[in-house]
């Protein structure tokens, strides 16, 4: 089974350092995890444990 992970460290700091280049305030952490795809993971975990 291809079992997919949370975005690693880097990924994250690559993502945060281009909203910092554009110049815009950095958004909320429910934005942050909606972007990187968290909340999907989430999703996909409980669906795991259901079945």
């Amino acid at each position: 089974m291809d079992q997919k992970k949370q975005p690693s460290k880097e990924s994250v700091r690559q993502w945060l350092q281009t909203q910092i280049a554009e110049r815009r305030p950095p958004p909320d952490a429910q934005q942050i995890r909606r972007e990187l795809g968290w909340e999907m993971l989430k999703l996909e975990r409980k669906e795991t444990r259901e079945r």
